[in-house]
């Protein structure tokens, strides 16, 4: 069993920033990987990005180059550096755990950019 909390969501303007914080516990030392997924208002939930146990990263088109994923192992928490906002970064973000081919999620937290 993994329990997954996130913090960090709010308002901004277009063109700023937030982090992200997932605070894992439980079995975190059998987490393959974490990822950020969201969903917007009237849409699926879509990937975002994925940081594996062996620290690879690897993002979704939409953000690249704005998002940086990263983990504080010491801390069991993975980061969402979320730069260069855009209005169609408004979503509610869900941090993902695989663990073992099962997945375990938190309750989301909300990100809105004001344009």
């Amino acid at each position: 069993q993994v329990q997954l909390v996130e913090s960090g969501g709010g308002l901004v303007q277009a063109g700023g920033s937030l982090r992200l914080s997932c605070a894992a516990s439980g079995s975190i030392f059998s987490i393959n990987r974490i990822s950020w997924y969201r969903q917007a208002p009237g849409k699926q939930r879509e990937w975002t990005a994925t940081i594996t146990s062996a620290g690879s990263t690897i993002y979704a088109d939409s953000v690249k180059g704005r998002f940086t994923i990263s983990g504080d192992y010491a801390k069991n928490t993975v980061y969402l550096q979320m730069n260069s906002l855009k209005h169609d970064d408004t979503a509610v973000y869900y941090c993902n755990a695989c663990v073992r081919g099962s997945d375990y999620w938190g309750q989301g937290t909300q990100v809105t950019v004001s344009s």
